[in-house]
């Protein structure tokens, strides 16, 4: 069983944990609060097949903390919370289900918002939301902002034209080579993004449907068999869009790629990673703050969602970025330390407030 109390790589730990069961339904997941030190916490709902409770626990738990500091960075007003529901969701996801699932997010009275993540949608949001206020992502039918995938792969692409500056002096991938690991839903809009930018891309998926879809309006796009075999490609830029965990003792001293900027969550295996990364001259742009934009879509959605005034906010993911990388030099840390540090004062200093009684 993971430590709890104590978070893998920060040594704190969440605020609340909260083990969901329906007998009936199927359901079986598990929701974490990681801190609603700047407001109630935010993140998606993961439905995904784990091997076990542990490893489930394990995932929501870096997901909420990873929230907290993906929401801090982006200038929002919440805290960060995170959801798995354990299961096969092409096997047992149902409408009973997801109702279950809403009368436990409702049980926390707005200390946690939902909304999509791998494995649910626009569509499963507006079933949770009908035994649930606290549930944003929804369909444009509902009132909602639709796919957030969309500002995702923008605020990735931002992120990556922010590292590109970094280290070749222009904000932009003219020219250079990138391969994206996962062609999902994130992963596609960011090719298209690419494409239009002049890039050269070269791309693996594990499903070959995916990978089809772009191949079909891209047919110049490259791919290979795998991530082994992409990260081992002549890349200048590689893009992690699948899930965690990507870059680890094995992924690290075989990048060609002279940057790292995707959209898939926590995607240094262990602490220590951003270190061999930096030490390669890998330049690593954090997770967690280019791919905001999607929690910056659900996050305005709350109050009435406006798409060019949530765009626009997705484009300062560009300058966030570079601070980040000015920080990092002249504290002589690696990115995704100055990432922390940038995050946890915000969350000090706002979080502090509460304390003035109103």
């Amino acid at each position: 069983m993971p430590n709890v109390f104590g978070s893998p790589h920060k040594g704190t730990g969440p605020e609340q944990v909260v083990f969901c069961q329906d007998e009936a339904s199927g359901l079986r997941a598990i929701i974490a609060i990681h801190s609603t030190a700047l407001g109630p916490a935010l993140g998606g709902t993961r439905f995904y097949p784990y091997g076990s409770e542990d490893e489930a626990l394990t995932d929501v738990l870096n997901l909420s903390r990873g929230m907290a500091y993906k929401n801090a960075l982006a200038g929002l007003d919440h805290g960060g919370g995170k959801a798995v529901i354990i299961g096969d969701p092409a096997v047992v996801k149902t409408e009973a289900l997801l109702r279950a699932y809403g009368r436990f997010v409702q049980s926390l009275n707005g200390r946690y918002y939902t909304a999509c993540d791998v494995g649910t949608y626009s569509e499963d949001m507006d079933v949770v939301a009908r035994e649930s206020r606290f549930v944003t992502g929804r369909t444009l039918a509902h009132g909602g902002a639709g796919d957030s995938s969309i500002l995702t792969a923008f605020g990735v692409f931002q992120g990556m034209r922010a590292a590109a500056e970094s280290v070749w002096g222009a904000p932009t991938l003219r020219g250079r080579r990138v391969g994206v690991e996962g062609v999902g839903k994130v992963g596609h809009r960011l090719v298209e993004h690419l494409r239009e930018d002049g890039a050269d891309v070269v791309i693996c998926d594990v499903s070959e449907s995916a990978v089809e879809r772009v191949r079909a309006r891209h047919p110049e796009v490259d791919v290979v068999d795998g991530k082994n075999a992409l990260v081992r490609a002549d890349l200048d830029v590689y893009a992690p869009c699948a899930l965690g965990a990507s870059l680890d003792d094995d992924t690290v001293p075989a990048l060609t790629a002279r940057i790292v900027c995707g959209a898939a969550n926590n995607q240094l295996a262990h602490t220590g990673i951003e270190k061999q990364l930096a030490d390669r001259d890998v330049l690593y742009a954090p997770d967690y703050v280019v791919n905001s934009g999607g929690v910056i879509q659900v996050a305005d959605e709350i109050g009435g969602f406006d798409f060019d005034r949530a765009r626009a906010r997705a484009t300062e993911i560009y300058e966030t970025t570079r601070r980040i990388f000015a920080l990092a030099a002249e504290e002589g840390v690696p990115p995704a330390v100055a990432a922390d540090r940038l995050a946890e004062r915000r969350m000090s200093d706002i979080g502090r407030l509460r304390g003035i009684l109103l």
